[in-house]
């Protein structure tokens, strides 16, 4: 989980659930449609024969997967495939149909060639399908390695666990026989398969790719076990450590720019932050009744007297118990920065998954309650309630986007970029420079420069229409909002705020430099 969580905060995702699949071998996977709504599975004997290094190579790969949007196409080629396949399936419906109502109607041949014609194209199809699954699987696992290695600065973690993988029995394999469906969602090969049907390459190929130095060979169906290195001869855990673009990998510019997002200070920053946290608010972000206490504490005014309205609230309208937790956090949370609030936010949200709805309804008013308790908005409250109704809403049965809204491009909406541009630039010590300079990232020229209050109607509803915007625009967005916040070569809390509220809206990773 400390792996995991500092994977995401480093590289601006929500944290994910994580669950563990009771197989001995080694093995991982990500899943979902966006990086809201993901999720990491690891085998046990992933966590029981990798060490962190290692480990933190897969969940790197596994991030890749996240950030790439490879879960999407993944979902997309299951749905795809059996569409196919269901052709087929029609077919010899079709066919027994013909079988047992021979004789009985004149049209029985009619009704015999089409499912064999049916037949033919779904199961070949089929056949066909998979080969183009297993060539993409292929290519996107090269991509994620090439990303692992990025992410951690170091080629070693995730080569050895390749490597591992190759001096362990069971290797990467799953029993489950349903897992064959979901073969090119996992971090190795889970059956084996002649060479056009393998959902990845050989393991000796991923780990030259990654350490173009390493000359060793994989003892396949050994029974070495992972903690027996000997059985993979040639282990040079140094080899091409400074390579961390090796030129194996055939990744387009606009991929490196992506894979490049996380890197190794941006690492040590997140276990950095999570490690200064006091113990008893993480363990209590990752619990489902105290996550919600730990929330309504982040909420409570510093003025007593609007706090002794929001604990009135707490102690009438949320679940018996909550009140005492919320009073037990606010001492621990008085001497915690704001931005330490919002990281524990990020460990929260998956706890917060496992409510259920009818709690989640209770725990949702009464956040919307606490917040407008001094019939004002500011910068963290705002924030927070974005990414709760981001991530969770959704979770929760909530209205989701419809997949046929008009998109949008930055001139169409170029009043409202520059609201937020402005709003931005308002908490910058250079205000109107960091706001032209942002401007100039867009090649936009306004009429004159005005920097805006926050406001979280307007901003609110600029966003409903930023979050229909192309994604290479949104992406454009993003960086023009870290140019404006970076004019003066820091970050502070409102900058770093608002610019993590409206990357959670746009559904864009937080950039790096926040």
């Amino acid at each position: 989980m400390n792996i995991v969580e500092e994977m995401a905060i480093a590289a601006g995702l929500p944290v994910p659930p994580v669950y563990i699949i009771p197989e001995s071998s080694i093995n991982a996977f990500a899943a979902g449609f966006s990086a809201d709504d993901a999720v990491i599975g690891l085998n046990q004997g992933t966590i029981d024969l990798l060490n962190r290094e290692e480990l933190q190579g897969v969940v790197a790969h596994e991030f890749s997967h996240i950030l790439n949007g490879d879960m999407r196409i993944n979902l997309r080629l299951i749905a795809l495939l059996h569409g196919i396949l269901f052709i087929g399936m029609i077919g010899y419906g079709l066919m027994r149909i013909n079988m047992f109502s021979r004789g009985r109607s004149n049209n029985g041949n009619a009704l015999l060639f089409l499912g064999i014609g049916l037949t033919v194209v779904g199961y070949a199809g089929t056949f066909f399908g998979n080969l183009i699954k297993a060539a993409v699987s292929r290519q996107r696992e090269y991509l994620a390695d090439a990303s692992a290695v990025q992410f951690t600065r170091s080629p070693n973690g995730i080569a050895d666990a390749l490597k591992k993988i190759g001096g362990l029995e069971a290797g990467s394999t799953i029993e489950q026989p349903a897992a064959n469906e979901a073969s090119h969602m996992f971090f190795g090969q889970i059956r084996q398969f002649f060479s056009l049907m393998a959902t990845h390459p050989p393991l000796e190929e991923r780990i030259q790719a990654i350490q173009p130095g390493w000359k060793g060979t994989i003892k396949s169906g050994s029974n070495s076990t992972a903690s027996q290195p000997n059985q993979v001869s040639g282990l040079h855990a140094g080899a091409a450590s400074e390579s961390l673009q090796p030129a194996n990998f055939n990744i387009s510019a606009a991929e490196q720019s992506l894979t490049a997002r996380i890197g190794q200070a941006d690492l040590n920053a997140a276990r950095k932050s999570l490690a200064d946290l006091p113990a008893s608010l993480t363990d209590a972000a990752r619990d489902p009744f105290d996550a919600r206490a730990l929330i309504y504490a982040l909420l409570v005014d510093h003025d007593n007297k609007i706090a002794s309205l929001q604990l009135k609230i707490i102690e009438n309208q949320a679940q018996t118990g909550i009140h005492e937790r919320v009073t037990l956090f606010l001492p621990a949370l008085a001497g915690t920065h704001k931005s330490a609030a919002l990281t524990l936010l990020e460990i929260a949200l998956p706890t917060l998954k496992q409510l259920s709805s009818h709690q989640y309804h209770v725990f949702k008013t009464n956040v919307l309650e606490l917040i407008v308790a001094d019939t004002e908005v500011d910068i963290f409250e705002w924030v927070l309630h974005r990414m709760l109704i981001k991530v969770l809403d959704a979770h929760f049965g909530g209205n989701p986007a419809s997949l046929f809204r008009k998109s949008y491009r930055l001139r169409q909406v170029s009043n409202d970029v520059y609201l937020v541009l402005a709003t931005l630039a308002r908490y910058s010590p250079y205000g109107e420079a960091a706001l032209r300079r942002g401007l100039k990232s867009l090649h936009l020229e306004p009429n004159k420069l005005q920097l805006a209050s926050f406001d979280y109607h307007h901003i609110n509803e600029a966003l409903s229409r930023l979050e229909r915007l192309k994604p290479q625009h949104k992406q454009q967005l993003v960086d023009a909002l870290v140019e404006t916040a970076a004019e003066d070569g820091e970050i502070n809390f409102e900058e770093r705020a608002l610019l993590t509220g409206i990357c959670a809206t746009l559904d864009v990773p937080v950039p790096p430099a926040v």
